[in-house]
């Protein structure tokens, strides 16, 4: 598969939950650039879908995100390109991202686990 990305990913490790139609999905996220992440689930799409989610971050706020889904591994989870962030999600986007590179490439995966409402 030849990368299109624009943005360099980094790697993290943060729990997600992510709603296809009518079912919600817990999912791990594994990587994150400022225009896409990686969903490792086992919940079904299809490429050029809509996938709305929510992160949670370190600092236990929570970040949602929507993006369309441009690879799918079936059983293993997809690829999304974030669409319409508006500023605040940018804001904190951003921030996950610095707290990412600054951890260096040697460090664990930043995380943050989920805990449900």
């Amino acid at each position: 598969m030849d990368d299109r990305r624009s943005k360099p990913r980094l790697s993290v490790h943060l729990d997600a939950v992510w709603h296809g139609g009518e079912e919600r999905h817990s999912a791990r996220i594994t990587d994150l650039s400022e225009s896409g992440c990686y969903l490792d689930t086992v919940g079904e799409v299809m490429v050029g879908e809509i996938v709305a989610f929510r992160v949670l971050l370190p600092d236990d706020d929570w970040l949602y995100l929507e993006g369309e889904v441009r690879h799918h591994r079936h059983g293993m989870g997809f690829g999304v390109q974030f669409v319409d962030l508006n500023e605040e999600q940018v804001e904190k986007l951003l921030r996950l991202l610095k707290i990412a590179r600054e951890a260096g490439p040697e460090a664990p995966a930043i995380s943050a686990d989920l805990v449900e409402d």
